[in-house]
């Protein structure tokens, strides 16, 4: 069954609304609420809309902060260090960016450290906001209160899946790179198993280290894990990568693995490049143009599949489904008519009218 569409703006306002009426300040539910709608928009739809219930009921039990500023740890010219106090994730990563553009066009670069973020949804979604001003991106994240993702050569869940993300302006469609140092993802393990499905390749570990296609063993007891990027015989690739974005993110922060678990959240790392203070923005563009078109004219291994490179399918997508709705997997368009059930706001109706929301 074709996905149902909803007007992306109301479907901004909506989840706008459910914040608001469990208690998030104004300000930062505007933030979340663009934010997890911009992840369904490039088609990252575990990490839009879907995460929104897990966000409410954060609130509601109060392990998500609704208001208030993060502290500074560490300031200095192109390095700060934040402790997110546990507020929305989507909102300290905005502020973040805003802090770091005018250091990053002073000094070149400028990088923040946030530990105790609450979740921070879609790195993607995040990318625009810098190669729309001509800057390069780098976003990264580890949960340290999750385990769901073994060492190269081990069986039991150390990791979370460490997404890393690269934002980089070109002529035409910018580079957006939005990877995990495993092979899928928590949320993608979550709903395959929800409705009994399947994966393709074996892309699990059960709790006696053998592979598997069933998801539902991350949720077993004893659990199973989610297998590094490369798998079975290449793992140790996804392995190294997992420990860069630690070293990032909790490294740096001073905060991770080794401390208390306060439950589910974010530590992160996010740098801004002005390429201004290197070879320039022409120069930039240049090389970038030159790989894009020969990525793209690159002779196809399948025929009737070119090559794309990262961000081609997303920014289309997003195109398509700002003119005519977004599509929203059946069980995130139930999950958020139950959420308004429970809190008080109605739910849209398939393809409802845009709310005068004009900037996503």
């Amino acid at each position: 069954m074709e996905p149902r569409r909803y007007d992306a703006h109301a479907l901004r306002d909506y989840a706008y609304g459910l914040l608001c009426n469990v208690g998030l300040a104004s300000r930062y539910a505007q933030d979340v609420a663009r934010t997890l709608v911009e992840g369904d928009l490039l088609g990252h739809d575990t990490h839009g809309l879907a995460l929104l219930s897990g966000y409410l009921g954060a609130l509601s039990a109060g392990t998500m902060t609704r208001d208030g500023a993060p502290e500074v740890i560490s300031d200095r010219a192109a390095a700060m260090l934040w402790d997110g106090c546990r507020l929305p994730g989507p909102a300290l990563v905005h502020a973040g960016i805003d802090a770091l553009i005018p250091r990053a066009r002073e000094s070149g670069s400028a990088t923040l450290v946030i530990r105790r973020s609450h979740h921070i949804a879609c790195l993607a979604a995040y990318l625009l906001r810098a190669t729309e001003l001509n800057l390069v991106m780098m976003l990264a994240s580890s949960d340290p209160s999750v385990q769901s993702v073994a060492p190269f050569g081990g069986t039991r869940p150390l990791f979370t899946p460490n997404p890393i993300a690269l934002g980089v302006p070109t002529s035409t469609t910018p580079l957006l790179i939005d990877i995990s140092a495993s092979l899928t993802t928590n949320a993608m393990c979550a709903r395959l198993a929800g409705s009994n499905q399947l994966f393709d390749e074996p892309w699990m570990l059960d709790a006696q280290g053998e592979a598997t296609r069933d998801p539902g063993v991350l949720f077993a007891d004893p659990p199973g894990t989610i297998l590094p990027l490369g798998g079975i015989a290449s793992g140790h690739k996804g392995f190294g990568l997992a420990l860069l974005i630690e070293a990032l993110t909790g490294g740096l922060a001073g905060f991770g693995r080794a401390d208390p678990s306060e439950g589910w959240g974010a530590t992160v790392f996010l740098t801004l490049y002005d390429p201004a203070a290197f070879g320039g923005i022409d120069g930039l563009r240049k090389e970038m143009d030159w790989l894009a078109d020969a990525c793209r004219s690159n002779a196809p291994r399948m025929p009737h599949e070119p090559v794309r490179l990262p961000g081609d399918r997303a920014m289309a997508r997003r195109a398509d489904q700002l003119a005519h709705g977004v599509r929203l997997h059946p069980a995130v368009a139930e999950a958020l008519e139950a959420c308004g059930t429970r809190y008080g706001v109605p739910f849209l109706a398939a393809q409802d009218a845009g709310s005068g929301m004009t900037n996503m």
